[in-house]
């Protein structure tokens, strides 16, 4: 049996280590346990001085261990997110989607960031300096598989245009409807006018390359 004292004491750090690790929200750590939300969010920030053992075990067997193992880290590993290839923003565009779907690297899966629907890409030369860098990586999720949404327009995005080609860009309204302005972010690099886009997706996070943490599938 759990002895809840030292449960307490030691409880709520393994938690808080597990859901910081994996980049789990305690959202969906309550929607597969069944444990109630506003409980399970006061034990994460450390409000509440116990838990019961029936939930101390769920919670460890949603990180995909025992409690022991929960308790140790031992069988804690953090999310990882696909790179799906390398975007440029110059007059010369890296191929996009380099890697077939499953294959190629992964990155660790950001802090704060939830990995479900993330994908990243890695930005190629030095186009976008000082603002992004060679071997940067940029976070986005695509809300649908083609279009541009309404709300990424004047936002920094990656794209994909007609052409198959990708960028990152700031998105403009174009001239007419269907078509884009696609302004540099460099200012002394290339701007494209009155693009059409297969899709785009604004920027969620970039992550400098030095931060990275990266492996292969």
């Amino acid at each position: 049996m759990i002895d809840k004292i030292a449960m307490a004491r030691t409880f709520i750090e393994a938690l808080q280590h597990a859901l910081a690790v994996t980049g789990r929200s305690v959202r969906s750590l309550a929607s597969e346990t069944g444990i109630p939300y506003e409980r399970l969010k006061q034990v994460a920030r450390g409000r509440t001085a116990t838990t019961n053992a029936d939930d101390a075990y769920l919670i460890a067997r949603a990180f995909g261990g025992t409690y022991e193992q929960f308790m140790d880290g031992s069988l804690i590993h953090p999310q990882t997110i696909a790179i799906a290839g390398k975007v440029g923003a110059g007059a010369k565009v890296p191929v996009f989607d380099a890697y077939l779907k499953g294959d190629g690297p992964q990155v660790e899966c950001p802090p704060g960031l939830s990995a479900s629907g993330v994908v990243a890409v890695e930005i190629e030369g030095d186009s976008m300096e000082p603002i992004y860098s060679d071997g940067d990586l940029l976070f986005y999720t695509r809300v649908s598989h083609d279009g541009v949404p309404d709300d990424v327009v004047g936002h920094r995005c990656v794209v994909e245009d007609e052409d198959g080609m990708g960028w990152v860009k700031q998105v403009k309204a174009g001239d007419e409807p269907g078509l884009f302005h696609l302004i540099s972010l460099n200012p002394g690099a290339h701007n494209m006018w009155n693009k059409r886009l297969k899709w785009a997706a604004a920027v969620r996070l970039h992550w400098p390359a030095d931060l990275a943490r990266k492996s292969h599938g």
